[in-house]
């Protein structure tokens, strides 16, 4: 019988399960569509340039945290820059304000520009909030629980306070802004909204108190920038998979997994494998069409998301001549009307780093801005120059770029996020939260109760390169419970 573990898809969901594989002695052989490893945080050339290709911020590696996990296990080494200033973020009515990495300084800021009212008691809840998140995360691995077995491992480390946080699922950000008297305050309201739609994919009404505040608090701990570009993240962790015997197959696309006595034949554009067992890190929507109808657990269709429910982006990326020195390299600029097409109501604009000498020249940086493009399959962008022109006013209204210093730019639309990541209309960013899915009603990591299992960011929405570590973390541990490996 074969022992190779196919893991389809090089995100960073389908490289932690690889990575942790490979750790356990498993020959795993890593199958990804693209010409460059990483999926939605990976980088790619141009014009002599780094550009990324989806994420520009990294965390997860302060304690508790599931990148930082991985690392220990598997003694991957990584070179990170610390950020000391996380984000600044430019409101409407042309204040600006500082994401400060300690929680202290955080709150004195967001009473500065929204009053003293409810802050403090507001910010230091949510912390609270997200170091329990993501303590219980690594603690209740096995989580959803879709087996007795799952039951008896979530007991093995259950303790009365995960029982307590839990009713937060019930409760929405708008209900906590609530308590804390901050609903009527627009500003601040208008504020959270667009910084739950960088993490949380979605606003206060529909994301839950857990998801919500952690996703609220990611600029409280450690930010960090990785030289070159996330490309650097994920090739170590290449390098891991290979060095323990295992492959990355690039430019080869799964076209269908067919079980064939306790086995699993996938094939491909190029080439069929046999495996004892699959993991799926490409999106739930896209793992259904391969395989045949009712190979799969019974319900797994019903938590499909479907356009109208999911958000792509319009990216844009430019290289121009530096005109200022950038001490913070992530900006979020608050528009005061919406974009053309998009209907948006902020752009996000990550800088290279002043000293990274491998993405552009000494006088120049690289930009790299993304806003959300709702129902993409339906919201048909026309005419990229609009955009364009209208994100360009918007940066230069803020200082951030002048225009007449562009070197190079080029912009991608929803299309161009479908064809580099192949996911269903181009969506990105995870499954967004939604009041009506519970975290215990998420997508299970058990494909189809036997040997196929799923990671990514459908399985584990939102937050990020974490989440989408932690969903690797899981899908191993339920391969491990289940005696599979």
């Amino acid at each position: 019988m074969s022992e190779e573990i196919v893991v389809i898809g090089s995100g960073m969901a389908g490289l932690t399960a690889g990575c942790l594989l490979a750790k356990e002695g498993h020959k795993v052989k890593l199958i990804e569509q693209n010409w460059l490893p990483g999926g939605c945080s990976s980088s790619y050339p141009r014009k002599h340039y780094i550009f990324e290709s989806g994420a520009t911020t990294l965390v997860g590696l302060d304690q508790h945290m599931p990148l930082k996990y991985l690392l220990d296990t598997t003694g991957i080494q990584l070179h990170p820059t610390v950020l000391e200033v996380p984000m600044r973020v430019y409101l409407k009515d042309g204040s600006m304000m500082t994401r400060y990495h300690d929680l202290e300084q955080w709150i004195s800021e967001a009473e500065r520009v929204f009053g003293s009212k409810g802050q403090r008691a507001f910010w230091q809840y949510c912390f609270k909030i997200s170091q329990f998140v993501w303590e219980t995360s690594l603690k209740q691995r096995v989580f959803p629980p879709s087996k007795l077995i799952d039951l008896w491992h979530a007991a093995r480390n259950f303790r009365p306070k995960q029982l307590s946080f839990a009713t937060l699922a019930y409760r929405s950000m708008d209900s906590l802004l609530r308590k804390y008297g901050l609903r009527d305050n627009q500003r601040f309201v208008d504020f959270v909204n667009e910084q739950l739609l960088i993490t949380a994919q979605n606003k206060l009404e529909e994301v839950n108190v857990l998801f919500g505040a952690t996703a609220l608090c990611y600029t409280n701990y450690t930010n960090y920038y990785m030289p070159g570009g996330l490309l650097q993240l994920v090739d170590p962790m290449v390098m891991y998979i290979e060095r323990q015997g295992g492959s990355v197959l690039l430019r080869e696309t799964v076209e269908k997994i067919v079980p064939r006595s306790g086995q699993y034949e996938i094939t491909t554009d190029k080439n069929t494998h046999i495996a004892k067992a699959v993991v799926s890190s490409i999106p739930i929507n896209n793992t259904l069409p391969l395989f045949n109808d009712g190979e799969l657990k019974g319900g797994i269709g019903k938590k499909v998301m479907q356009s109208k429910e999911l958000n792509s982006a319009f990216s844009l990326g430019f290289v121009s001549k530096r005109h200022r020195e950038f001490d913070c390299l992530h900006h979020q600029v608050h528009l005061d009307e919406p974009l053309p097409q998009t209907g948006s109501d902020s752009i996000f604009l990550s800088v290279s780093h002043p000293d990274d000498s491998l993405r552009c020249g000494p006088d120049e940086f690289v930009g790299s801005v993304s806003t959300h493009v709702h129902d993409p399959d339906n919201q048909i962008i026309t005419n990229k120059d609009e955009l364009v022109n209208a994100i360009y006013a918007a940066l230069e209204r803020e200082g951030l770029l002048v225009r007449d210093n562009l070197i190079f730019e080029h912009a991608s639309t929803p299309g161009a996020w479908r064809k580099w990541t192949a996911r269903e209309w181009g969506f990105v960013g995870g499954y967004p939260q939604y009041m009506n899915i519970k975290p215990w009603q998420m997508l299970d990591a058990r494909l189809d109760g036997k040997k196929a299992y799923i990671c990514g960011d459908s399985t584990y929405p939102g937050q990020g390169i974490p989440g989408a570590c932690l969903s690797g973390i899981i899908a191993v541990e339920k391969m491990k419970v289940d005696g599979v490996v």
